[in-house]
């Protein structure tokens, strides 16, 4: 009995020149790296090009788009600072009443000067909350104009400066007493 041939294999007929032609066609699948391979930054550097495309960095536009909303929330909100000033608008007004004046001087001492404090600073919010998000929205106009923004840092930004907007305007009405009308005392007569 042969046991060399197996009865479903075929008949082939190589030679040695067939032989050495097959293995030199072969091209290795896997490389093995030596320590010292492993050290060459050159080699690390295409290894890390290749595995890991590189992205642009949007930290400073996605923390500015924040900041842009959050001053527009303060600046419709109100601030620690907006009432700091309004607390001492109110003071200096009662200090500079003397004590004949009449009522409008009175209300306008200890109502309209803080009211006027307190949108002064809540508008320099809304200003500020409104620059900042217009500079993130035209960043990649001014960088480079391939330059996209995540769809999430431009929603932030669009909020910012729409509250922002809003900020500002409430700003005006309230400053030039737009939006409630000063109280006046009845005159006598």
């Amino acid at each position: 009995m042969d046991t060399t041939k197996t009865p479903h294999a075929p008949e082939a007929e190589t030679t040695p020149a067939d032989l050495t032609k097959a293995e030199t066609d072969v091209e290795p699948t896997d490389v093995e790296l030596t320590d010292e391979d492993l050290d060459d930054d050159e080699l690390a550097d295409e290894f890390d090009e290749q595995a890991e495309p590189k992205e642009q960095g949007h930290v400073g536009a996605a923390a500015s788009a924040i900041v842009a909303a959050g001053l527009g929330v303060v600046a419709l909100s109100g601030s620690w600072v907006g009432g700091i000033v309004s607390e001492r608008a109110g003071v200096v007004g009662r200090l500079e009443l003397s004590q004949t004046a009449d009522v409008n001087g009175q209300i306008a001492a200890q109502f309209v000067q803080p009211w006027h404090a307190t949108a002064l600073v809540n508008g320099i919010f809304a200003a500020l909350a409104l620059i900042v998000g217009i500079l993130v929205l035209a960043l990649p106009a001014l960088g480079s104009p391939q330059r996209t923004l995540p769809t999430w840092v431009r929603s932030v930004s669009w909020a910012g400066v729409a509250l922002g907007a809003l900020g500002v305007l409430l700003f005006v009405l309230m400053y030039f007493d737009l939006l409630l009308t000063i109280p006046q005392a009845a005159t006598a007569g």
